[in-house]
């Protein structure tokens, strides 16, 4: 059975695995919620699409880094959860991040993002020219 601070830690977070004496990264600073995507490949253009319902436009930072993608904002919460006893609280309030490494080179300068009914959907073209090329022939050297 795991204790309770292994059962609670984040999912996708950069604790340790071990818990110890020792208090986690994770703990001493504010967590950022992270977005869930799809990405996937229509028409010669990587498509990104997350859910992000709540949250304006002006909002949101999108960064295009050579084949690297970073999507950041913040939910505002419209009243504050002073007086309130949760039975469940679910929903995320803050900032939140998510970086994506794509798997294959994009021409970031001709991206365009577009947030309709709570969706994000952000279109990179796929950059032309670059070729996969297999070694055949390896020597070695003694």
């Amino acid at each position: 059975m795991a204790n309770l601070e292994q059962t609670i830690l984040p999912p996708n977070q950069n604790a340790p695995r071990e818990l110890g004496s020792e208090k986690q990264e994770w703990l001493d600073h504010p967590n950022e919620g992270e977005l869930s995507v799809d990405v996937f490949e229509q028409d010669g253009n990587v498509i990104i699409k997350s859910t992000i319902a709540g949250v304006k436009p002006q909002d949101i930072d999108i960064s295009i880094e050579n084949d690297m993608v970073t999507i950041r904002g913040k939910r505002h919460e419209e009243e504050t959860a002073r007086d309130r006893n949760f039975f469940v609280q679910e929903c995320y309030w803050g900032n939140f991040s998510r970086t994506i490494i794509l798997p294959t080179h994009v021409r970031g300068d001709q991206a365009e993002a577009i947030l309709k009914n709570g969706v994000l959907k952000l279109t990179i073209p796929k950059a032309t020219g670059a070729a996969k090329i297999n070694i055949e022939e390896i020597p070695e050297e003694i």
